[in-house]
């Protein structure tokens, strides 16, 4: 493949900066822009150790001085010769040091196209690529975890006797019917029933990941809801640590969602502080109210504010029944710190009309008053446990869609061979299940989704 250059790191002055190189030609090409303080040619440096020298423009001038470090494949990232030059972080030098490179003859990197040819190239599969920038993309430890362990082959791990044991009941069907004269023992009922049992078991464990896959990675959406002044915008500020919707004493400031993001306890949740939601003849007031309750219909967990001094009144029902359609949701009374010490408030079922996963009274300006919140919270949703230490968890809706497919086609083979079928109907079945799990993988990958993915990348990685 011909040669490419990019800035790894970056638009912005950094301290360090870094400028990646890969192709056929990269050692000869890097030999024009790069002079080693040891005098020794770049392609004669010793492999994966950095080298300081000095780095050169176009002109054959000076620019920087700085280190090089050569990765000569098939042992690369990339899976062929690669270079990376660190060089102090200003714009300027990483720009003159990649026109010299191009000058040189090397062609600008697309976007991800350095993991594409590590893909290419057999050095990753499309889970691991895909976990790549689910690692730069990571907000919290938890993901980053997942993701590092999906580099490192989690899925493929949890995968790979699937797809041994369907190529295995499909070579050995094969052989039969091709070669009748050879002694080939055939695949008994028993083994192919088995084999499918342990796959579809194994494809549904992996589908139940999905959910907590998901949240790891995109977060928990969360709602705040209640009616005005309640304390739901106080709270929203509280969580993430700063001012970040206006508070008055004014009923209704909020007139729109406002989002932002927070990590409490190590989960990360969208927050979506919403307008107070109540009758009102103000139009645009209205829209906000109308916004609100679309929040909530699309959220992982709604948090209903309750004025805690006032307690609960005829206008807070609403609130709560929409409180409720919510896959997770919390009762959280506010203004604790106005409360006589050891006050509760009790509330009978009745008035709830259904029971909220967890019920709190918190206070948004008392030291610890987010204490009880954050624990219902990191209950409900727990950070990073278990099998995201090991990486295979389903965070991304394609490999979803894929493993649920191959699951399905494994099923329905199950049946065809429940139901006495000729072997040629279950062997259509599990080529399909083969062909997900290929496609998920990379195997059998179409063009267009392999582009779709290294579309999301950063020019540089």
């Amino acid at each position: 493949m011909d040669c490419i250059a990019a800035i790894s790191t970056g638009a912005a002055a950094t301290a360090i900066g870094i400028v990646r190189v890969s192709g056929e030609g990269c050692s000869a090409l890097c030999e024009r822009v790069f002079r080693a303080g040891n005098g020794t040619s770049f392609g004669g440096l010793e492999a994966r150790k950095m080298f300081f020298g000095e780095m050169l423009d176009a002109e054959g001038r000076v620019i920087d001085r700085g280190l090089a470090v050569r990765f000569p494949g098939p042992h690369s990232y990339t899976g062929e010769d690669s270079a990376e030059f660190h060089c102090h972080g200003s714009p300027v030098v990483l720009r003159e040091l990649l026109a010299a490179l191009f000058a040189a003859g090397a062609r600008q990197a697309r976007a991800g196209e350095f993991t594409q040819r590590a893909f290419l190239n057999g050095r990753l599969d499309l889970t691991q690529a895909e976990a790549v920038i689910d690692l730069i993309d990571a907000e919290t430890a938890a993901a980053a975890r997942n993701a590092a362990a999906q580099l490192d082959g989690g899925l493929r791990r949890v995968l790979e006797p699937v797809q041994d044991a369907l190529l295995e009941i499909t070579s050995r069907f094969y052989a039969v019917v091709d070669y009748p004269d050879e002694d080939i023992e055939d695949i008994r009922p028993g083994q192919v029933a088995a084999a499918l049992r342990h796959s579809e078991e194994s494809l549904s464990r992996l589908l139940a990941t999905c959910q907590r896959g998901k949240v790891l990675k995109n977060g928990v959406r969360t709602a705040i809801v209640g009616r005005p002044n309640v304390g739901k915008s106080s709270l929203l500020n509280a969580l993430v640590g700063y001012d970040r919707a206006i508070v008055t004493d004014i009923a209704g400031t909020t007139r729109d969602t406002v989002e932002e993001s927070a990590l409490v306890r190590g989960t990360l949740l969208r927050l979506v502080d919403t307008a107070g939601i109540h009758a009102t003849a103000d139009t645009v007031e209205q829209l906000g109210v109308d916004r609100s309750r679309r929040a909530v219909q699309t959220a992982d967990l709604v948090i209903a504010v309750l004025d805690g001094v006032e307690g609960v009144t005829d206008a807070d029902q609403e609130i709560l029944e929409l409180a409720q359609a919510s896959p997770r949701w919390i009762v959280a009374m506010s203004k604790s710190d106005l409360l006589p010490d050891g006050f509760a408030h009790v509330l009978p079922a009745s008035q709830l009309g259904g029971k909220p996963d967890a019920w709190v009274m918190f206070s948004s300006v008392a030291p610890g008053g987010l204490r009880p919140l954050e624990n219902a919270i990191e209950r409900l949703f727990p950070a990073g446990s278990g099998a995201s230490e090991t990486g295979s968890l389903l965070t991304d809706q394609r490999q979803e869609e894929a493993v649920r497919r191959a699951r399905d086609a494994i099923r329905r083979a199950e049946a065809a061979l429940a139901d006495g079928l000729t072997p040629d109907a279950v062997l259509t079945d599990a080529e399909e299940a083969l062909d997900a799990l290929g496609e998920l993988t990379g195997r059998t990958a179409k063009d267009e989704i392999v582009s779709r993915i290294f579309s999301r990348f950063c020019v540089g990685k």
